[in-house]
């Protein structure tokens, strides 16, 4: 069993953030002792991982307390696919800005700076867990969803036309 300040301080949390994700009931104490201590278990600990695990996505704590709650309107899928979509738009509309600001500044060398190369997008997809064959997956599907797109953002990366062509055929 963990107190609270021993559950914070194995997930390098403050103690607000636990008592926070228990006003809005993502992590509730196993018990509380009469001193009102709050007494967390190992289910708990693994709870608050996938609750961390959510937060890195980005998602919001509505969408993380229905994952959780199993709540039957939503499976995790469809809520990471609209969180993925969100993302999506305020990546463009940050690009749009950029455009702006290079646009004003007349210097186009600057955007040539904030693209993430082929090798850091491999790296970011592996820590994330992806092995070649789930990447292979990502790529047929977001082909098949949205051509335009997934050629677009291959070009982004700075890929050659040649495998550009190689990575839509698979």
């Amino acid at each position: 069993m963990y107190t609270i300040t021993q559950l914070a301080r194995e997930f390098k949390l403050s103690r607000a953030t636990l008592i926070y994700y228990e006003r809005e009931q993502l992590l509730v104490p196993a018990q509380r002792g009469q001193n009102g201590y709050r007494w967390y278990g190992e289910k708990e600990a693994q709870r608050l991982q996938l609750i961390l695990s959510y937060r890195a996505y980005g998602l919001p704590i509505a969408d993380i307390k229905a994952l959780l709650n199993n709540d039957g309107n939503f499976n995790q899928s469809e809520i990471l696919l609209q969180h993925f979509q969100h993302l999506e738009n305020e990546i463009t509309n940050l690009r749009q800005q950029q455009k702006a600001i290079v646009a004003f500044l007349q210097q186009p060398q600057l955007l040539e700076k904030t693209m993430v190369s082929k090798e850091r997008w491999v790296e970011i997809m592996r820590a994330a867990g992806f092995n070649d064959d789930a990447m292979t997956r990502w790529h047929r599907k977001f082909e098949e969803m949205e051509p335009e797109e997934h050629a677009a953002f291959l070009k982004s990366l700075g890929i050659s036309d040649t495998e550009i062509k190689r990575i839509r055929e698979m």
